[in-house]
């Protein structure tokens, strides 16, 4: 998993509530085993002219420059709702999306968004709403910047906005740890129980076959 520490980049404005994680990425879309090549399903729905169409909808944000190089998206409240999905946060990765500001979030999306090396940054709605108009400015010069070490945005205008996060799903963001690499951070630890164990209950320690 990158390391996220701060990220500088054009934000590109989908204010719509309640996207859900079929809308992020629909079922037909998923025929891969393997999280490559999702990207190309981001969205499918909105993107693309119809159905199984890869003719693109000149009206999506996304299709649109300079926001098809957006690293950071924002969008209203709920994002990320439905089912748990993992896919939906794979799809956003693969397009390069490093960061969602948004009021609110689903919570297993939020989950997910974390252990996969995005950063939910939850602002209220206001705030979201005038990043937004700000970005629409200029877009290309209009960036958002989110510092993860600080938890605070900072707007195209200088403005800032703080957000929280807790503590281990900020640690698991800065250092680039999944939670099997935060659980063997403490592989000493571990180990010794284990030795510990073994000596106070042998039996548990004895091959199956025995």
């Amino acid at each position: 998993m990158e390391k996220f520490t701060t990220l500088t980049a054009i934000a590109a404005p989908l204010l719509r509530i309640n996207i859900d994680t079929d809308a992020i990425i629909p079922s037909r879309e998923m025929k891969r085993v393997s999280k490559d090549g999702l990207a190309e399903g981001l969205f499918a729905g909105w993107r693309y002219q119809s159905p199984g169409s890869r003719d693109e909808n000149p009206d999506f944000v996304l299709n649109q420059e300079p926001y098809r190089r957006a690293r950071i998206l924002l969008s209203g409240v709920n994002f990320g709702c439905g089912s748990s999905r993992e896919h939906a946060v794979w799809a956003l990765l693969e397009w390069g999306i490093r960061a969602i500001i948004a009021p609110t979030f689903g919570a297993i999306f939020q989950g997910n968004c974390v252990r996969n090396g995005i950063v939910p940054v939850a602002l209220d709605n206001a705030s979201v709403e005038a990043l937004a108009r700000q970005v629409e400015a200029d877009p290309a010069r209009q960036r958002v910047t989110v510092d993860l070490e600080q938890l605070v945005v900072t707007a195209p205008d200088g403005s800032q906005h703080r957000f929280s996060l807790p503590d281990a799903d900020r640690e698991m963001l800065l250092e680039g740890l999944d939670s099997i690499a935060v659980t063997l951070k403490r592989d000493r630890e571990i180990l010794a129980f284990r030795d510990g164990d073994r000596n106070r209950r042998p039996w548990i320690y004895l091959p199956t076959s025995a």
